[in-house]
């Protein structure tokens, strides 16, 4: 954990960087591989749209506990499709049969009328081995499941309008509310796209995850853009360019956007887990599959496909191109002259990181004090050599008073005569 701490800190303070911006064409290429392959899913396989959006009649057998297997739902197929086939009803040929839970199995077809529908629930009953009482059926109309699907369009509309004024108002900058719509247009279409290619059923609660995952994907885009709001605020006195101080909002975001997922993925996964494994068919894995498919995605859009595109948008401004140039003039004017900047001193600092100063200096340093120095020289002139006492140029004067040593400061400091022995110093008043 401290090292995993530390690393956020370096992350944070700028010491440890990953270029995300820098390289965001590789970022591109990776999405849009991922993206083509879900509309390629999405064009060949197509969703499997639940009764809901498409109409039928669904029925629930009931199954003894532990006998909601496989065998007694292929059981229940080949008896529909034997019934269909005997009684001409084209709409059950290809009955859908899967399990729900341990002791529940679900059997869907196309609309039918209430003569066809008997019919269907008595081979249900023969191929299940249950009784009347074990069938229950539930008949959805067409016109009610194109309604479902015109109003989660139509909801998915207006929270797409919402979210481009909301950041245009937040943040004063129509570039980011384009970068955050790139990246929710691309967790959608993962998402849509693994369903496609999965087979999973869509139904109402998928679409309820699909909203979900939106606004988680939004909260964590916003968090990033406010960072690089900030960094961006002063770049004057940074020195920085526009994608440099934007990249670093991304790497001091990038530990806290990676824990918020896993800690979100984590029961996601579980429920997702239940649902296929446990349950089987129903609204929970629907709705665990969207939820699991579009956080990963959309904290991946956050930090490799929002920031870079709004930096990439910001980068065309007048403005930015003019400072960016200016910072990039002040690096190269360091660069030629290397003692421009002087390091701070600090108590601890040690002597090789001084200026001019090598690793081995402490050795060979020589004496550290003046009166070391000077009898070093003098040892040096030898003793024939006549050693000079030092004259005092005009405006010095040698010491009037006697020096005494100080306890308290541990050094030197002159002492203050009485007044009996201080004499006229008025010229003889």
């Amino acid at each position: 954990m401290s090292k995993l701490r530390d690393i956020g800190h370096a992350l944070y303070e700028g010491r440890v960087s990953f270029d995300f911006v820098g390289r965001k064409w590789i970022w591109y290429s990776v999405s849009a591989l991922i993206v083509a392959l879900a509309v390629g899913g999405l064009v060949t396989k197509g969703l499997n749209l639940g009764i809901e959006f498409k109409g039928g009649v669904e029925y629930s057998v009931a199954m003894p506990s532990g006998q909601a297997d496989e065998a007694h739902v292929q059981s229940i197929r080949d008896a529909v499709a034997s019934e269909a086939g005997n009684a001409n009803i084209a709409a059950a040929d290809q009955p859908i049969v899967n399990t729900s839970g341990k002791d529940k199995i679900r059997v869907q077809t196309k609309p039918l009328t209430n003569d066809q529908s008997d019919k269907i629930s008595a081979a249900i009953q023969r191929g299940a081995g249950v009784g009347e009482n074990a069938v229950s059926s539930d008949a959805i109309g067409a016109s009610w499941g194109s309604q479902v699907a015109n109003r989660a369009i139509l909801g998915l509309c207006v929270f797409i309008v919402l979210v481009m004024l909301f950041i245009w108002a937040y943040f004063r900058e129509w570039k980011m509310s384009v970068g955050a719509i790139v990246a929710l247009a691309h967790d959608l279409v993962i998402t849509v796209g693994v369903y496609a290619l999965s087979g999973f059923e869509v139904t109402p609660a998928t679409v309820t995850g699909v909203l979900t995952i939106l606004g988680f994907s939004l909260y964590d885009t916003v968090v990033v853009f406010d960072k690089v709001r900030e960094n961006t605020k002063n770049l004057s006195r940074t020195r920085q360019t526009y994608a440099e101080a934007a990249n670093l909002a991304v790497n001091q975001t990038l530990v806290r956007s990676i824990n918020t997922s896993i800690v979100a993925l984590l029961p996601v996964g579980a429920l997702l887990w239940v649902g296929v494994a446990s349950l089987g068919s129903g609204a929970l894995k629907d709705l665990a599959l969207a939820l699991f498919v579009g956080m990963a995605a959309g904290a991946y859009s956050s930090i490799f496909i929002a920031t870079p595109l709004a930096v990439q948008l910001k980068e065309l401004e007048p403005g930015v191109r003019a400072g960016d140039a200016r910072a990039m003039r002040h690096r190269a004017r360091h660069q030629a002259d290397p003692y421009a900047t002087v390091p701070v001193y600090a108590e601890d600092m040690p002597l090789h990181d001084e200026p001019g100063a090598r690793a081995g200096d402490e050795a060979d340093a020589g004496p550290a004090t003046d009166r070391e120095r000077e009898e070093t020289e003098v040892a040096a002139r030898g003793p024939a050599a006549p050693v000079r006492t030092p004259r005092s140029t005009a405006g010095e004067r040698p010491a009037s008073r006697p020096v005494s040593r100080s306890a308290s400061a541990k050094r030197a400091q002159p002492s203050r005569k009485p007044r009996s022995q201080r004499g006229n110093q008025k010229g003889g008043r």
